[in-house]
């Protein structure tokens, strides 16, 4: 096995080991946000809502809703990556499996601490697997994809989706507080950050990316701080 190769296979292998990580941490941390019970991010404020009206777990209706949404990607020809299905599955399995972990917080102390814990650790994830460079989320695909179609702006797309998913999941009975706001100002600057911290540098002796790299993921994973 030449070096060049050798060089290839261990950058695959740490971005696929950071993209698990990324995808089972960030389950992790809404987890912890549910047991705050002071707000959710806006996602999962959509999927609260749905699981109390359906009665299935909060982890299984996130990934009906992601297969969902990535359906839409057909009509607004999105492409998606390895880290695109695998968003789909490993964040409810995750998110399923600490909730039965976890107790409930107890006191606003405990509360407030899942709560921050739970920010943190969000934007911690977000940028390990995004930084991977497997393809963004099913959700972050919708909204690149309606900019590009419409023409509209990624703030005022991003901005009008969120608020449709908050609004929607409130009525239906989703955790909407301090939480929720909390969030929506400290994720980006949170998930900037650790994406510069986890940026996974290019082998060396590779002068471009090879068929896997081209084939699942895009060449800058910066775009994709979009989050839910």
């Amino acid at each position: 096995m030449s070096i060049a190769t050798g060089s290839r296979g261990r950058h695959l292998t740490r971005r696929l080991v950071q993209l698990y990580a990324g995808l089972t941490l960030y389950g992790a941390s809404s987890a912890l946000l549910v047991r705050a019970g002071l707000g959710m991010e806006p996602w999962n404020v959509l999927h609260q809502g749905l699981a109390g009206l359906t009665g299935l777990t909060i982890g299984v209706v996130s990934i009906i809703v992601g297969a969902v949404v990535l359906l839409l990607w057909i009509p607004i020809r999105q492409r998606p990556g390895l880290g695109t299905v695998s968003n789909v599955f490993v964040i409810g399995l995750a998110m399923d499996g600490t909730l039965a972990l976890l107790p409930d917080g107890h006191g606003l102390a405990a509360r407030i601490s899942l709560m921050v814990l739970g920010i943190v650790l969000n934007g911690l994830a977000t940028g390990l697997y995004i930084a991977a460079r497997f393809g963004p989320g099913p959700r972050d695909g919708l909204m690149t994809g309606l900019h590009r179609m419409t023409g509209r702006s990624i703030r005022l797309t991003r901005t009008l989706i969120e608020v449709a998913v908050v609004t929607t999941g409130f009525l239906l009975g989703g955790s909407v507080g301090v939480g929720t706001l909390l969030y929506a100002l400290s994720i980006g600057p949170l998930a900037q950050f650790f994406l510069r911290f986890f940026a996974v540098p290019e082998p060396e002796a590779t002068p471009g990316p090879g068929p896997v790299d081209a084939a699942v993921a895009p060449r800058s994973p910066e775009g994709a701080i979009l989050r839910r």
